[in-house]
């Protein structure tokens, strides 16, 4: 709603942690966008930047947008002075710094921001919520001849791309530290709630632990929230419904407030997007969910669909 009007919208949530706001009929921003500038540094030979890029008004990013070396994360003094090390020795210009040859950090990284999971509004409260991956990730542009001399058979399946018919090859690893955790600092996952009627940020909890990625009892006392895939889903009671966490449970937390309710366990990790149905008006409403794992987060695989219900 806009000065007593009805407005047809959608709500675009991006990898870079900017959710913009758009009149479906022509695509005009609802929340005003202005053309900021953006990094240039770094830029190789041949290659063409836009000087500018859209940032809305409203709402604020919903993921950091810089990361500098004296935020660098660790487990130990030593962990997080060698993350530090590497944040120095990269590009970290902010959001849209260009790939290099030298490395840049990509924060937010590769997965997000907010990835394909999207995002779900509830409209009777005007709340939208969305998750996001906070881990900071490094691109670097190999010359093509360093390339060929690196992998003369072709490179691996992960973590470099040959990308063919260019100048350079591409390297492409998120940023951790010695001890395997993102550089920059927790919560690595959070679940986000918006007010759509003003664009103002109303709640902000990590999502997920690293139950299943380290051993107990030593993942209750890391940092709560996690890298995730997957999205949530809104019900008209005022639930908020996601899996995608790394660890192996689907959750409900409170629309309203970002409180977590309630959580039940999986077989696995359920980097998806749930959904909800009744069979018919007056049976129980259910809860299903695709608990399959992911092998780019490092969790176990399945192929089970699990349902939930009140009794």
């Amino acid at each position: 709603q806009r000065d007593g009007t009805s407005i047809p919208a959608l709500v675009q949530a991006t990898k870079t942690g900017l959710l913009f706001f758009l009149d479906r009929r022509n695509g005009e921003p609802i929340c005003p966008c202005e053309e900021l500038p953006v990094p240039q540094a770094g830029m190789v030979a041949g290659e063409t930047l836009s000087l500018t890029q859209p940032f809305p008004t409203k709402p604020a990013p919903i993921h950091p947008q810089r990361l500098e070396p004296e935020e660098a994360f660790g487990f130990t003094p030593f962990d997080r002075a060698a993350c530090r090390e590497k944040i120095e020795a990269l590009r970290s210009d902010g959001l849209y710094t260009p790939p290099s040859v030298q490395g840049s950090v990509q924060y937010p990284g590769y997965i997000g921001g907010v990835n394909w999971g999207s995002l779900s509004i509830d409209p009777e409260r005007n709340i939208l919520v969305v998750n996001t991956s906070r881990a900071a990730g490094v691109v670097r542009l190999i010359p093509r001849a360093e390339f060929t001399e690196m992998f003369p058979d072709g490179p691996p399946a992960i973590g470099f791309e040959d990308q063919a018919g260019t100048p350079y090859g591409v390297e492409r690893a998120p940023l951790l530290s010695p001890l395997g955790a993102p550089c920059n600092p927790p919560p690595w996952g959070t679940l986000v709630g918006v007010n759509i009627a003003d664009g103002e940020l109303r709640w902000d909890v990590p999502l997920g632990t690293a139950e299943g990625m380290a051993p107990f009892p030593i993942y209750k006392f890391m940092a709560k929230g996690v890298p995730n895939l997957g999205g949530p889903i809104t019900t008209s009671s005022g639930l908020a419904f996601i899996g995608a966490a790394t660890d192996p449970y689907l959750r409900a937390f409170s629309t309203e407030t970002g409180e977590e309710l309630w959580r039940g366990e999986l077989p696995t990790a359920a980097q998806a997007t749930p959904l909800t149905y009744r069979v018919h008006p007056d049976s129980r409403q259910l809860v299903v969910i695709a608990a399959g794992g992911h092998g780019l987060l490092g969790v176990p695989t399945n192929d089970a669909v699990v349902a939930f219900a009140l009794p």
